[in-house]
């Protein structure tokens, strides 16, 4: 399987990229950055490019491509739903557009959030935002796409998140990270478990569009 993926400098992209490269039911990996990674591996290609809203220049890339995993996002602290709304529905779409235009037979696997709000109509800015992307992307004529809704992830094999204050509570809660997914399996899964249901549902399929947190963890289970 060649996989697409966007957000391999993030939390949850780096996670997903780690199982891509040692999984292998995947044969390569290009991930698009605006940076270079720094990586080097067999499967993996960086592609380099800066504007995230206009994808022209990988159409070429798009239309070789099995599946997309899309793990990038911001969190909605301190910003009006106008910018969340770009940084998150916008940016999100012109990708999916851009790789539906080129590839609909690809896969569209979509990093969204627990509570995420599918009515599009709560109090919960956030939620509304990230249940109106979901939305948007299942109505593309991909020939699946999944939206995986993770609660809390815990890193694993050195992953860590950019955002300094989700670190830090990353690493408070490192001595008990075996045992959150036993005891909170509806909301709280790793990085590890992350990628592996991707890659799982990527290559499988799934019944559900949505997939839980509670999906997650029995997808991403070490066969």
């Amino acid at each position: 399987m060649r996989v697409i993926l966007f957000g391999a400098s993030g939390m949850v992209g780096s996670g997903a990229l780690h199982q891509c490269l040692t999984d292998a039911r995947v044969t390569s990996v290009v991930a698009v950055v605006r940076a270079p990674l720094g990586l080097s591996h067999p499967k993996l290609r960086e592609v380099v490019h800066a504007d995230f809203f206009e994808y022209a220049p990988l159409a070429t890339t798009f239309a070789q491509s099995d599946a997309c995993f899309f793990c990038l996002g911001v969190s909605a602290v301190g910003l009006d739903e106008a910018t969340y709304t770009r940084l998150t529905f916008d940016l999100t779409l012109a990708a999916a557009g851009a790789m539906v235009a080129v590839n609909a037979a690809s896969t569209f696997c979509y990093v969204s959030g627990l509570g995420t709000d599918s009515s599009e109509r709560g109090g919960t800015m956030w939620a509304r935002v990230k249940g109106r992307t979901e939305n948007a992307i299942m109505a593309l004529p991909f020939t699946a796409s999944y939206m995986f809704r993770p609660g809390f992830i815990q890193p694993m094999h050195g992953v860590r998140s950019k955002t300094w204050w989700y670190q830090a509570i990353y690493g408070a809660l490192a001595p008990i990270a075996p045992l959150l997914t036993r005891w909170f399996p509806g909301a709280a899964t790793t990085s590890v478990r992350m990628g592996r249901a991707m890659i799982t549902v990527a290559a499988n399929g799934f019944p559900r569009r949505i997939v839980t947190t509670r999906d997650i963890n029995v997808l991403g289970e070490e066969r």
